[in-house]
């Protein structure tokens, strides 16, 4: 049982303002479906990016600030091995992250005896140019899918992926098997109405992997919940949803892009999934 109260509740859907590990530590064990974390890249530093055609700071927030690679490992060691705790026998974890990050978390996997699924490239078409020009443009990102034990039997939706319709991924073919790699642009201009996560993914690519590796009333948590893409696309298709961060103004952002879908009306035609 978790002892804090959450900072905003709604049936099936929670959110709290704490460390993940405080919050993690205090869930029952084996008692989570499906765990979706994007954590911290590390990646700010006091260089620049483009985003909009503009040149802005990398720095996203203190809590992306590297605090040099052997601490890194070791916070994505622990959160890792607080997930693994929680998670039941046949569930699994994805990790998004670029290489400034998901290296270190491949390797807290390994150590933390999960037994690996699949690496998913996210293509993103759309993606902002190199600034520089002395490297190749930044258009992917890595998803790392594992399962909790290797002889359990973890959820995959075949079926779905394999005939669903998918028409915001231009590498997809009908009825053809789903491959590793997805083309799925970042958020829509209407995914950022109330405002937008410095790192937040787009609400196709957390969709997907909700209608993959869950089935209705599941239980997942976003130990890194940011704006909570992941919560909407759990909400929206009838799992359960925990998200934590340590960020108030995320969380505030959060509630209201869950309040905009609260209303039973809108999820009609979604929920037919």
């Amino acid at each position: 049982m978790i002892i804090q109260q959450p900072y905003y509740e709604k049936t099936g859907f929670k959110l709290y303002h704490a460390d993940c590990l405080e919050i993690l530590t205090s869930m029952p064990e084996n008692s989570v479906d499906m765990i979706f974390a994007d954590p911290p890249y590390f990646l700010s530093s006091g260089t620049f990016t483009c985003q909009n055609g503009k040149m802005v700071s990398v720095k996203k927030g203190d809590w992306d600030l590297s605090n040099g690679a052997r601490d890194n490992f070791e916070f994505h060691l622990q959160w890792i091995k607080a997930c693994r705790r929680v998670l039941k026998q046949n569930g699994s974890i994805w990790i998004s992250g670029t290489y400034h990050s998901i290296y270190q978390c491949g390797f807290a996997l390994e150590i933390n005896n999960f037994h690996f699924l699949n690496d998913i490239a996210w293509f993103k078409p759309n993606a902002s140019p190199n600034l520089s020009c002395r490297f190749f443009t930044a258009s992917h990102e890595t998803l790392l899918w594992a399962r909790k034990d290797k002889k359990g039997k973890h959820t995959f939706n075949y079926e779905l992926m394999k005939n669903g319709n998918w028409p915001e991924d231009q590498l997809k073919k009908a009825g053809l098997q789903m491959r590793t790699v997805w083309s799925i642009n970042t958020p829509k201009p209407t995914e950022k109405t109330f405002g937008k996560h410095p790192t937040q993914k787009p609400f196709d690519l957390l969709k997907r992997i909700v209608l993959a590796s869950t089935n209705k009333g599941d239980l997942i948590v976003d130990p890194f919940t940011g704006s909570s893409t992941t919560g909407i696309a759990a909400y929206l298709y009838g799992r359960n949803f925990i998200g934590i961060d340590t960020e108030k103004q995320y969380l505030d952002l959060s509630i209201k892009r869950f309040e905009e879908f609260e209303d039973m009306d809108n999820l009609k035609l979604i929920n037919k999934c």
